[in-house]
């Protein structure tokens, strides 16, 4: 199947495997959401989609709870949302998704992890103009009738839906994201991620040795605690 397809397949689960350091990422996704919309899901959809990656992560209700308490105090950790860009091996493009108290610690080691895996850091702009900022919803495909779905849920903003094995993915502009998520949950429909993603407008196919370079410079910033997402414009189809 080649390097790509077996790497697109361990993201389904290695993101979650060190359920620790998943907590803490939905912790500073939970702190990120109540900075900016407060602390009630029902008026923040934010937080209704960091409450839901808690949930599908298995993270018990009491630590959700207690990160929205901790997040609405005095003491509150001030977190800040930091997007870095730079050229990984192969002149790969990628964007880092942070959440961080210490942009100075942060940004440091972001660098370090590009230098060491063959890539540079770059300035803002220097990649971001290769990606789309979108919504992405998953659902599990039995249950519902997504040709008729499809058609209804256009007037709030669904642009594509694809079929991925036994799951449905919806797709949307960054802007439309809470009009589409409310219109997934007026119709019941309980999705099984909600996120918004940097999608790549253009990839990049390599050999098995270049998909080697970039994966352990992906593996790096993973493994980083301040680390939210990693995006990349390597081509993952096979």
């Amino acid at each position: 199947m080649g390097r790509a397809f077996e790497f697109r397949k361990e993201r389904k689960f290695k993101r979650w495997a060190g359920m620790a350091k998943t907590f803490t990422r939905i912790g500073r996704e939970i702190a990120l959401a109540v900075k900016s919309g407060g602390p009630n899901p029902e008026y923040n959809s934010r937080l209704r989609v960091a409450i839901q990656n808690a949930k599908s992560a298995n993270m018990p209700k009491s630590n959700v709870e207690s990160a929205i308490k901790k997040a609405s105090g005095k003491e509150a950790e001030n977190f800040q949302e930091v997007l870095y860009e730079g050229k990984g091996p192969s002149g790969i493009a990628v964007l880092v998704e942070t959440a961080t108290d210490n942009p100075t610690r942060t940004v440091a080691n972001v660098r370090m992890y590009f230098d060491r895996c063959g890539g540079a850091l770059g300035t803002s702009g220097s990649v971001t103009f290769l990606f789309v900022h979108k919504g992405v919803f998953k659902a599990k495909a039995e249950g519902h009738d997504w040709d008729m779905l499809e058609l209804e849920l256009i007037d709030a903003g669904l642009e594509e839906i694809r079929r991925e094995e036994d799951e449905v993915v919806l797709y949307a502009d960054f802007k439309d994201f809470g009009t589409l998520q409310k219109a997934l949950e007026d119709r019941g429909i309980e999705t099984t991620s909600t996120a918004l993603e940097y999608l790549p407008t253009t990839t990049k196919k390599l050999d098995d040795t270049e998909i080697e370079q970039v994966i352990k410079l992906i593996d790096r910033l993973e493994e980083d605690d301040d680390v939210l997402n990693v995006y990349h414009t390597m081509d993952m189809s096979e």
